[in-house]
């Protein structure tokens, strides 16, 4: 009988569902979508009733889309949005709205996490700085702001993870994810006991931490009646939304890297050993893959500076124009667009400057350059800051053989040539990219038995279909440009703090 593979991504616009067979095709996807809060700047939250709303209406609807018997369906494997904190009381009641990944209240718990533990040691356990989007100083924040609710707090988990609670009635989590909470000992892939005493955290809150393709519990009676599944389907453990995204795309062996141009960019590398950057400026997890890790980086508005510029241009005419249009105007401008760089820090920036005020900037302009320079300086300013991330993981060992597109900047032919000749790197395309739901479907074959291992179930089911080389011209001319580039944001630094500060007071 032929086994069906259910994936659920609980991110942050919507629960997203995928069912796919064991070749990987996938026969259909849903999403649910939900709201998210913004009661006070910089706070970010979503009620974790919508996931559980969400999660339900996706998997009845994907199951319904696809045709199959629900008892053909081999394992469910669960992702989702990380960093998240759903705090529970003893009756596992969700006692306030989750603080999720991109909340900045915690400027000042991230500061008292660094003096209680030193931000060396920190880096060393848990392979990563105090960052305000990180679950530690959210549990730290409830307590210094909210000691009512703080009291009543009997469990924590991430997001997915609540949703799995909801599923199995088991408290667990995955490494991949776990490591996104800064409480992580990445070395013991487990809690760290030196973490949670220095920050008078219970162990007792947290989950079990399990491996990505670890059976974690069955489906509880009552919820698979209501979800048209079977009683006891296994329940995989999955990953966070990067790392189960890798297993989809194939990140899971030295020298495969990811470079998503997405709202944000991330450049994702596999390691098979811990691989730390002392300053920080790059994040260290483990992966879904069984004891081994991975490196990402980040630039916060990748995609989203070019629809900031495909927002706010408009042609002669007072028309917007399109993204198709933009790109084409582009593609007619030689590399370097004549001598114009754009800095992406329109939303701050996160590798490697860990700068919230940072702030975007186009520079060199002259009466010379038209609409069609500055869309093309805006995709280089990004794919530049990507490659500040991919330059401090080749210093640290990593020596990409082989660069996967995914996201926007996947499905362009002038962005993959861009990454191409700014990378000085092969640039691969995927036949199918379906992201973290994916990914957590292919977890759930491995945990069911469909598969025999990662490597196996990559090599059945993600395949590459076109491979985009460098040019060799335009690689001397990027690299002189991109030095120019790097020397920017230390020229501009100060004044760009200056005018954050001013724009506050003002």
């Amino acid at each position: 009988m032929p086994a069906y593979l259910l994936g659920l991504d609980v991110g942050t616009t919507g629960a997203k569902a995928l069912l796919c067979d064991a070749h990987g095709h996938v026969l259909a996807t849903t999403t649910a979508e939900y709201p998210l809060a913004a009661p006070q700047p910089l706070w970010s939250e979503q009620n974790p009733a919508d996931w559980w709303h969400g999660a339900c209406t996706a998997l009845r609807t994907v199951v319904a889309r696809a045709g199959v018997a629900p008892a053909e369906i081999a394992g469910l494997g669960l992702t989702g949005q990380m960093h998240g904190s759903v705090f529970l009381d003893e009756h596992d009641e969700v006692i306030r709205p989750a603080l999720l990944w991109n909340d900045q209240r915690t400027a000042a718990e991230c500061a008292e996490i660094t003096a209680r533990v030193g931000a060396d040691r920190l880096i060393d356990i848990a392979g990563n700085p105090a960052l305000t989007g990180f679950q530690a100083p959210k549990i730290l924040w409830l307590r210094n702001h909210e000691p009512e609710q703080y009291a009543r707090v009997a469990r924590v988990l991430l997001p997915k993870d609540y949703i799995r609670r909801k599923l199995t009635g088991v408290s667990a989590t995955d490494a991949a994810d776990a490591a996104g909470t800064l409480l992580l000992d990445l070395r013991r892939r487990d809690w760290s006991d030196d973490l949670l005493a220095a920050l008078d955290i219970p162990r007792a809150w947290l989950p079990q931490v399990f491996e990505g393709p670890d059976v974690t519990g069955g489906l509880l009676p009552e919820v698979a009646d209501a979800l048209g599944l079977p009683a006891g389907l296994p329940v995989i453990a999955g990953g966070g939304d990067n790392a189960a995204a890798a297993i989809g795309t194939g990140i899971v062996r030295p020298g495969i890297v990811s470079s998503s141009i997405g709202t944000s960019g991330v450049i994702f590398a596999h390691a098979e050993t811990i691989a730390l950057d002392p300053p920080g400026r790059l994040h260290t997890f483990c992966h879904s893959v069984p004891g081994r890790y991975h490196l990402m980086a980040v630039t916060l508005a990748a995609g989203g500076s070019f629809r900031w510029f495909r927002d706010t241009v408009r042609d002669p005419a007072g028309r917007m124009v399109s993204y198709d249009d933009l790109t084409a105007m582009a593609a007619e401008v030689p590399p370097g667009a004549e001598g114009l760089i754009f800095l992406p820090y329109l939303s701050g920036e996160r590798t490697p400057h860990l700068d919230p005020l940072a702030r975007g900037a186009f520079i060199g302009l002259t009466a010379r350059h038209t609409l069609a320079h500055m869309a093309r300086a805006v995709m280089e300013g990004v794919v530049f800051s990507l490659r500040d991330g991919l330059e401090i993981m080749r210093g640290l060992g990593l020596a990409p053989t082989q660069i996967r597109a995914t996201g926007g900047g996947g499905k362009s032919r002038l962005w993959r040539q861009m990454q191409a000749d700014i990378y000085a790197a092969e640039v691969a395309t995927l036949a199918a990219e379906e992201g973290p739901a994916y990914g957590a479907a292919l977890l759930a074959g491995i945990g069911a038995g469909v598969f025999h291992s990662v490597d196996d179930a990559v090599s059945r089911c993600v395949s590459v279909t076109a491979t985009t080389a460098p040019d060799e011209r335009s690689i001397a001319r990027y690299d002189a440009i991109y030095g120019i580039y790097r020397d920017m944001y230390a020229a501009l630094r100060d004044g760009m703090h200056r005018l954050a500060m001013a724009s506050v007071s003002a």
